[in-house]
């Protein structure tokens, strides 16, 4: 007997990461604590360059916008699960479901476009020294962030909207703790071929022309440091992007991660649980890699901390 469709749903239900009780104080806990860190420690880095005119610089303004942008990312998952646990209730709304997957999309798609610009800041900065400020000029880096937010909208949308197409059946359990669209996908009754290739060609677009314009631009950023005579002149032009490097490196393979234990273990409950990786952790880490990595950002903290505790 085939399920019976039912276009006019109106919540799915949300299994989180843990179905034992016991460890959802637990769990509400670790979530709450690691979404504070971030938000502040996102805030502090976007108050810092936004208060110091020595951080008035394209390299500053591109990671205060990753920092809002990975703010915006978390805060489209994490409410609503400890909403959830907090209220024992695994309910999202059909509608509210569609927002979260919207957004989900909209910021991780901005997160990887800034993490590319930034890269591209770099090698002008490292490879083009004497023109990078004819070059990475005011209004380029604002129309590359609004390039970035265009695209990403744009992407957030088709995808959005091509799941506002789908009938579902009965079972409307996502093994997961926020709507994340592939499982949402799977979920339907009707013929779902082109949302796959959709989020396959968006991921290898995203994911795959990113990442090769960020280790293109790393293969001469290496280049032109091998040429460096000094030692001092090597250290001080790789340290200016090591703090990039860095997260570049942190979110990728987090995502890697990710991708390569649900492909082993074929586990929706599995991938739920690495997905908190590049979901929650690597937001969190960014501005401590920035912060400790890099002695402007870490003096202008200290000032800042400073100022407010007085």
């Amino acid at each position: 007997m085939e399920p019976e469709n039912d276009t006019r749903i109106s919540e799915f239900y949300l299994l989180g990461l843990s179905k034992e009780p016991a460890l959802q104080p637990l769990t509400f806990g670790l979530f709450l604590s690691m979404y504070l860190i971030t938000v502040f420690g996102n805030l502090l880095i976007i108050l810092a360059v936004s208060l110091e005119p020595p951080l008035h610089t394209p390299m500053y303004f591109f990671l205060s916008n990753l920092s809002f942008g990975d703010i915006c990312f978390t805060s489209t998952t994490i409410p609503k699960m400890l909403q959830n646990i907090w209220t024992q209730s695994k309910v999202i709304t059909y509608e509210g479901c569609i927002i979260q997957m919207y957004f989900f999309i909209l910021f991780a798609g901005l997160d990887i476009l800034l993490l590319t610009v930034m890269a591209y800041d770099r090698f002008v900065a490292i490879c083009h020294p004497l023109h990078y400020t004819v070059i990475m000029k005011p209004l380029l880096c604002g129309l590359l962030v609004l390039a970035s937010w265009i695209m990403s909208a744009l992407n957030s949308l088709l995808q959005s909207i091509m799941v506002l197409w789908l009938s579902f059946c009965t079972g409307l359990e996502i093994p997961h703790f926020f709507c994340e669209i592939n499982q949402v996908v799977q979920l339907a009754c009707s013929d779902t071929s082109l949302n796959d290739t959709v989020m396959y060609f968006a991921a290898g677009v995203y994911g795959g022309a990113s990442l090769t314009g960020i280790l293109y631009s790393y293969f001469k950023i290496v280049s032109s440091i091998r040429r460096i005579s000094s030692v001092q002149g090597k250290y001080k032009a790789f340290s200016t992007c090591a703090s990039h490097l860095s997260v570049v490196s942190l979110f990728y393979c987090t995502s890697l991660g990710v991708y390569l234990s649900s492909s082993a273990t074929h586990s929706s409950h599995s991938s739920a649980v690495t997905s908190v990786m590049y979901t929650v952790v690597t937001p969190m880490l960014n501005p401590f890699i920035y912060s400790l990595r890099n002695k402007d950002i870490k003096k202008v903290l200290r000032r800042t901390i400073g100022m407010a505790a007085v």
